[in-house]
């Protein structure tokens, strides 16, 4: 084993993390020795401390290639290792198509951060057989995992991943889905009349998230029936918030949207 690998499997704590930021610092600047040595963490997975193997993932862009699949499909699948968020991670980065039905499975692990991670991987692979899978997701536990659900399935953008996202946006399953409106609202003039109508839902929470995902789509068109709200509509929420102060976040938030783009 070369001597920057012996390093990172020695007893020091500290030591192995030095090594590995040399690596790091050396892949940067283009040195493929150091590049080499990485792999050999991620090909190797089992000889290195997870928190090697982790930190070393978390800098992919700099090393990773076609040669990791086979391990890193491995890893994805290895329970007792304890690094399966990361693993996942990293296949949907590196597009290994071939870990869609392990990254399926994941979503049902019981530890949220590899819930979450499994969601990202299939946004990143586009994988349209997680779109069912995925919906579940949308009812899962944790937030953040209910978060990175909805932003894979408007990573798919497929008219099936909207259908999901618009029947959880109907159902108003949480009092807080600032996600769902922010994945709806990448889905773009697909769903710009579907909001349009819902600003004018019965119901003042379904109004509010609808107001937040026009101000979100950057759609210049929505000025005028935010505008309209912002002034008239000063119903309150479950949540105890008002549908004026929602349409006027969002026409700021359309402005910084046209500010931020090329000229």
């Amino acid at each position: 084993m070369p001597e920057e690998l012996q390093q990172l499997t020695g007893p020091d704590r500290v030591l192995r993390g030095e090594a590995l930021d040399r690596l790091v610092d050396l892949a940067a600047g283009g040195d493929e020795r150091a590049v080499r040595a990485l792999r050999a963490v991620v090909a190797g997975y089992r000889r290195f401390d997870p928190e090697i193997y982790t930190r070393a993932l978390n800098r992919l862009w700099l090393f990773g290639d076609a040669t990791l699949e086979e391990p890193l499909l491995v890893a994805l699948a290895d329970e007792q290792y304890g690094c399966q968020a990361w693993a996942a991670r990293a296949c949907g980065q590196l597009g290994i198509r071939a870990a869609e039905p392990l990254l399926i499975d994941l979503l049902e692990h019981p530890d949220g951060l590899t819930r979450e991670s499994a969601c990202q991987a299939l946004g990143n692979l586009s994988s349209s057989a997680a779109i069912q899978p995925l919906t579940r997701r949308l009812d899962d536990p944790a937030e953040f995992v209910r978060a990175a659900a909805s932003e894979a399935l408007a990573d798919i953008g497929s008219d099936d991943a909207l259908a999901s996202l618009w029947a959880a946006f109907e159902s108003r399953r949480s009092s807080r889905a600032g996600y769902l409106t922010s994945a709806l609202a990448r889905f773009g003039p697909t769903v710009f009349e579907r909001l349009v109508q819902a600003t004018s839902h019965r119901d003042p929470e379904m109004r509010f998230w609808a107001a937040r995902a026009l101000g979100a789509s950057g759609d210049e068109r929505a000025v005028e029936v935010l505008t309209r709200l912002a002034s008239d509509d000063h119903s309150t929420t479950g949540f105890g918030a008002r549908v004026s102060t929602a349409a006027k976040t969002a026409l700021k938030t359309l402005r910084r949207i046209h500010e931020r783009e090329p000229r």
